[in-house]
């Protein structure tokens, strides 16, 4: 990209320049049905976190405004998550437990998450974000939404699930089942039963935006308030104004420390969402550019006296559900959201929260992919048992325990795949200069008195030490004993000095043997590596060649 499309690319988004106008019908369903959605979830999270229920109104706005400027997923929608709640609240409780401090705290929280973010993604490290485990963020993903949907369901019963894991959630809600109200149920099933057959028969139309009319007017025409259904409830007014966090600047320093562990689950949360609906859609997302876009958010929500932000599966898939296609879903969400915090609140009084439950609940299911679960136990169990293991982590410990075991497993397989190392014994294809595994080409011949190998990927200190012994085994295999060993380096395109000091051990051991060591394409990075470290003048330029077929010609020769 030239740096006029770039500096383009920051003035416009793409999606603005290329948008069609038969995405709009959809876009503004989509709008319709996430404006419904975080009006009265933010609410409920910003009691979670802590703070006033005008902060969430401060923050939603600003998040969505500020993300469809600057990130890249079409589906995606930021806001207040109950994650991102939880994890607020036991990081301001550890500065102060006084609710008076819990407004600039929070803020001030948001503000460090986002500069993580932000840093982070200038410095392009979206990349971390593929060291986590296709089958862990499965697992991570299918907890989650398991979380949502029995901290939901409480909402169908009329009774609350409690404190605790989702097993102590579950068992609390079951064991109260004699306190259920029965209309509460009732409106509860009754949304389930209209939202799955509207999906199923009217799939065109935006069932959750339906079915919340629908609970809305039922509510207000019988007075289920007064059967006994949880409603909403009055919402503040409130419109967003800039204001700084207010905190004394000992406050910002103990906040840093938990702020890390509040911006991997931002952006894990985040991220993952947002690739899903991606992947579904054809699509890729930029981890570095998300992970700036979340980060402008948290920054821009914090310092309207919001509290922290991320992606919400909920809101993304029930946008998604309803026909949302491009982040304008957001920009007209910003501004629904806008006016019913100043002159809106009102129409959600008699909202049944069952049926918000019920609309939450539908719109997460495709997060629990038992089919995906199923073609893993059918083909690879190891992945199995990372999702299973990831999954069973968020429901016992919840979502950043849960989660910071999924980076941990995924990291232990890199590991692990990256430090096994097999060496391919090559051989010279007939009428050919060419030299391949003969394992896999019978009919390759290897050359008398030469020990052609090559590592099956890149060298680093985690597997340098295996290969090392691999090689040594191959010569104490061959018979009879090898005049050269010659190296193929292609898949190593940097050598560092413990791969080195590696195959200058290597050399000594075959130097002992009388055995020569060549190197064979030797890539002009790890050429620079090379030439600063002693193993290059004891190789000599004899030691070193282009390709193997060189090197194993001169190794025929005579010695180095």
């Amino acid at each position: 990209m030239s740096t006029r499309q770039r500096r383009r690319d920051l003035r416009v988004p793409s999606w603005m320049r290329n948008y069609r106008k038969g995405l709009l019908r959809g876009d503004m369903l989509g709008a319709l049905t996430a404006w419904a959605l975080i009006v009265p979830e933010s609410v409920a999270y910003a009691q979670i976190a802590g703070v006033p229920p005008q902060n969430a109104f401060y923050a939603a706005p600003v998040a969505l405004l500020v993300y469809a400027l600057f990130g890249r997923s079409n589906f995606l929608i930021i806001g207040a998550t109950s994650a991102a709640a939880v994890l607020s609240a036991a990081a301001v409780s550890e500065i102060s437990g006084d609710p008076k401090d819990a407004v600039g705290l929070s803020a001030a929280l948001a503000v460090i998450v986002g500069v993580v973010l932000l840093v982070a993604g200038v410095a392009r490290l979206g990349f971390l974000t593929n060291f986590l485990a296709e089958p862990a963020l499965v697992g991570f993903l299918f907890g989650m939404a398991l979380t949502i949907v029995v901290r939901q369901g409480a909402k169908l019963v009329g009774v609350s699930s409690g404190d605790g894991n989702f097993f102590e959630r579950l068992w609390t809600l079951l064991s109260r089942a004699p306190d259920w109200s029965l209309a509460t149920l009732g409106v509860g099933a009754a949304s389930l039963a209209l939202l799955f057959l509207l999906e199923r028969f009217v799939p065109r139309l935006p069932a959750a935006l339906m079915v919340l009319v629908l609970g809305l007017l039922l509510s207000a025409a019988l007075g289920l308030k007064d059967h006994g259904v949880d409603v909403v409830g009055k919402i503040p007014s409130a419109v967003p104004v800039p204001h700084l966090p207010g905190i004394p600047a000992e406050d910002w320093i103990a906040l840093a420390t938990g702020a890390l562990g509040v911006a991997l689950v931002v952006f894990a949360e985040a991220f993952s969402i947002a690739n899903r609906f991606a992947r579904e859609h054809g699509q890729e997302v930029d981890a570095d550019r998300e992970m700036t876009a979340v980060g402008l958010s948290n920054i821009a929500v914090g310092l309207v006296r919001g509290f922290v932000v991320s992606g919400s599966a909920s809101r993304s898939a029930a946008a998604t559900g309803a026909g949302g296609r491009t982040p304008l879903v957001s920009l007209i969400a910003a501004a629904l959201i806008l006016l019913t915090g100043a002159f809106l609140t009102p129409l959600f009084t008699d909202l049944p929260e069952p049926v918000l439950g019920a609309i939450v609940i539908v719109a997460v299911r495709g997060f629990m992919r038992v089919g995906e679960l199923r073609r893993y136990a059918a083909c690879d169990r190891r992945s199995l048992w990372v999702a299973l293991t990831a999954l069973i982590g968020v429901l016992l410990f919840d979502l950043l325990p849960g989660l910071l075991l999924a980076v941990a497993l995924s990291l232990v397989l890199f590991i692990a795949a990256a430090s096994r190392r097999d060496v391919a014994v090559l051989g010279r294809l007939p009428g050919t200069r060419l030299y391949a595994d003969t394992a896999h080409h019978p009919d390759a011949a290897t050359t008398p008195g030469v020990l052609a190998v090559r590592p099956d990927g890149s060298l680093f200190f985690g597997n340098v030490n295996r290969v090392r012994l691999a090689v040594r085994d191959q010569v104490a295999r061959s018979t009879p004993p090898p005049r050269a060993v010659v190296l193929d380096l292609t898949g190593s395109y940097r050598l560092g000095i413990p791969v080195l000091d590696a195959l200058d051990e290597l050399r000594e051991e075959l130097a002992r043997k009388d055995i020569a060591l060549h190197l064979a394409h030797v890539r002009a990075r790890a050429e620079q590596d090379l030439a600063r470290h002693a193993l290059a003048d004891r190789l000599g330029p004899r030691g070193r060649h282009p390709t193997v077929d060189d090197a194993a010609s001169a190794a025929t020769v005579g010695p180095v």
